[in-house]
């Protein structure tokens, strides 16, 4: 039967109306899999041989040691960007087909996702090499089991508490926490973590305790979702009462104001907007990948980071305008509204966080002045310039978004691109290669004053590079229409 439902989704991929761009997408994705890939491989092998040749300790244990991160990262993840897909399966639920076989072909599903299973190609590689090192077969075989069954744990652990948000928040606290006790020694986390995953190498049979757990909680995920099974019940569409709500001092700016007002309200109250604000605050933190390579030192990657470190909310908010009102886009544009204001509105919020991130950004001079001005630098480019790139490249956003799913559909109509693409090279490429440039020749103090110079340019001729967005919104507005009114 599984096989039967695989089938029939291969065949709606390839009988879709936009099997070219979905094509595209899926090539995209491949090419992206297989670079992960080859990191995460290359990871096993350095995280072997540089902990064994040059840190003289037990690679195992190492890894070991760490893995309990890993693992926290990994639930984090799957709570942000990985959703049971349940679309497909209502057709099947009017046929006589067992539900606990369509329940049970849904789980079977997370386990398909990239982010179910690249992590696994570490383990294997790591695995392989310690077999090939002298290590326990049988050891390093019950490790890799063990280690398998409790990552897979998370996938459970994320349907069980996919739509409660309390106890989302009280889990990321106890997360925090524990990262906080960790840290100031107080309880070796590091070490309890070291001790009971190196225990499945050193007592395999201590691998019946992830799988207890695994199969635990399969039998209990299936009753939770089985118990809800029905297309007029837990697969039918959430409604709530809305809930009038103003911020009243947003409305003395007129019609700017009531944009960002409605702006605020969406980012509060739906998933996918939850879900980047969520990814908005890990952004900031994306400057620690200095540590990890001596790629990241150089003066074009300091400042990537810090294009991403105080733009994130940026890059996640904005290239999605206005694709996040693509369910009452239609409605907008028979109610004349400005498209000048409309687009101001998303400038102003865009750039307030922006500038909230400059500021939080602020622990970066525990590295260092240098690194931390750069980074400011980087903040004023995303708000001169980046800023409004952004929303232009949103005009070529054609994918519609459902607020109540944190599914990501990457792979939709219209969601690819050239125009899109092609602007990443004043967003991305000129800041990098104009810092690095103006640093070589100049030092520190040219390169950020450089990249300082084009953001409060950029800031200034505002209204003019607005006009242009403006014409483009306009010219793209019926291919729009017609993208957004369009479901299949």
């Amino acid at each position: 039967m599984f096989l039967k439902f695989l089938r029939l989704e291969i065949k709606s991929f390839f009988r879709g109306t936009s099997l070219g761009v979905n094509l595209a997408m899926k090539i995209l994705r491949f090419i992206g899999i297989l670079y992960f890939m080859a990191c995460l491989a290359g990871g096993a092998f350095a995280a072997f041989f540089y902990v064994r040749d040059e840190m003289h300790q037990d690679p195992l244990k190492v890894v070991s040691k760490f893995l309990i991160i890993a693992w926290a990262a990994d639930l984090i993840l799957k709570y942000i960007w990985q959703e049971m897909s349940t679309q497909n399966i209502k057709p099947f639920l009017t046929l006589n087909i067992p539900k606990n076989t369509l329940v049970n072909y849904m789980f079977v599903k997370t386990f398909l996702s990239a982010l179910s299973w690249l992590n696994s190609l570490f383990f294997i590689t790591f695995s392989v090499i310690a077999m090939f090192n002298g290590y326990s077969i049988t050891g390093i075989l019950a490790w890799f089991v063990g280690i398998s069954f409790l990552f897979y744990l998370n996938n459970f652990i994320n349907i069980l508490f996919n739509d409660k948000e309390a106890v989302v928040i009280s889990i990321g606290c106890l997360f925090a926490a524990t990262a906080g006790l960790g840290y100031y020694h107080i309880v070796p986390v590091l070490s309890y973590s070291e001790n009971f995953i190196y225990s499945f190498y050193q007592s395999p049979y201590f691998i019946i305790v992830p799988i207890v757990l695994f199969f635990g909680l399969w039998i209990i995920c299936f009753k939770y979702i089985r118990k809800e099974f029905y297309l007029d019940q837990g697969l039918e569409a959430k409604k709530q009462f809305g809930k009038t709500e103003n911020i009243a001092f947003l409305n003395k700016y007129g019609v700017i104001g009531t944009f960002i007002n409605n702006d605020i309200k969406m980012l509060r109250r739906n998933k996918v907007t939850k879900g980047i604000l969520i990814g908005s605050f890990f952004f900031l933190f994306y400057g620690m990948l200095m540590f990890t390579s001596a790629i990241y030192k150089t003066p074009a990657m300091i400042m990537f980071m810090g294009l991403f470190v105080t733009g994130g909310f940026q890059f996640l908010f904005g290239q999605r305008v206005p694709a996040f009102d693509s369910s009452y886009y239609p409605l907008m544009m028979t109610l004349n509204v400005p498209y000048k204001e409309y687009l101001k509105a998303k400038w102003w919020l865009i750039n307030i966080v922006t500038a909230a991130s400059m500021i939080i950004a602020l622990f970066y001079v525990y590295f260092g002045w240098e690194m931390y001005i750069t980074f400011f630098a980087a903040g004023l480019y995303n708000m001169g310039v980046n800023s409004q790139f952004t929303l232009w490249s949103g005009a070529y956003n054609k994918t519609q978004i459902d607020l109540n799913s944190k599914e990501k559909r990457i792979g939709q109509k219209n969601s690819f691109n050239l125009k899109a693409l092609l602007l990443l090279i004043p967003k991305m490429l000129l800041p990098m290669g104009v810092f690095a440039l103006s640093k070589y020749f100049f030092g520190m103090t040219g390169g950020v004053i450089s990249i300082a110079i084009l953001g409060l340019l950029g800031f200034f001729l505002r209204e003019k590079i607005f006009n242009i967005i403006v014409k483009q919104y306009k010219r793209e507005k019926y291919s729009t229409l017609d993208a957004f009114k369009n479901k299949d």
